[in-house]
């Protein structure tokens, strides 16, 4: 943990912090997202974190995106925002939030695929009628609005 997570969380400890977080719902050509199993909750997830004093929520979600997939983001359109009670988790190490997610999908992205290691144990395109039953659950409404969405 680093940056501003890191500083409120020497304050303030495991208590329920409010965190601005920035995802991206990557969709290659074959119509499949690209999950991530996260190494903390063994879960699987899309890619993102948290967003850093000044920093928008697009170039932290594209941080995210290349830190956690090697991916480069060409282009991110704005999906949606969650936020509320179901976007409240607490984290294995007992940290908890609320969360307010800004989530972008990205169809148009170049690199090649490499796991940050400290964080994703794998990498793997999903079709969307095919996805794991074990989502993370800060990121299971954004992944089901968007794949219902997709099925339209």
């Amino acid at each position: 943990m680093t940056g501003y997570i890191k500083f409120l969380r020497d304050h303030v400890g495991r208590a329920p912090v409010l965190m601005c977080g920035a995802c991206v719902i990557v969709e290659n050509a074959a119509g499949e997202i690209l999950l991530q199993l996260r190494a903390d909750n063994h879960c699987w997830g899309i890619a993102g974190g948290a967003v850093e004093l000044g920093e928008s929520t697009e170039e932290a979600a594209k941080r995210e995106l290349f830190e956690e997939t090697g991916l480069v983001a060409d282009e991110l359109e704005l999906f949606s925002v969650f936020s509320g009670e179901n976007q409240h988790y607490v984290y294995p190490n007992g940290d908890e939030v609320y969360v307010v997610d800004i989530v972008y999908s990205c169809r148009k992205y170049h690199g090649s695929l490499r796991r940050q290691e400290e964080e994703v144990e794998e990498l793997r395109f999903f079709p969307i009628d095919g996805l794991p039953e074990n989502v993370s659950p800060p990121q299971r409404d954004s992944i089901e609005e968007y794949t219902a969405m997709r099925r339209k």
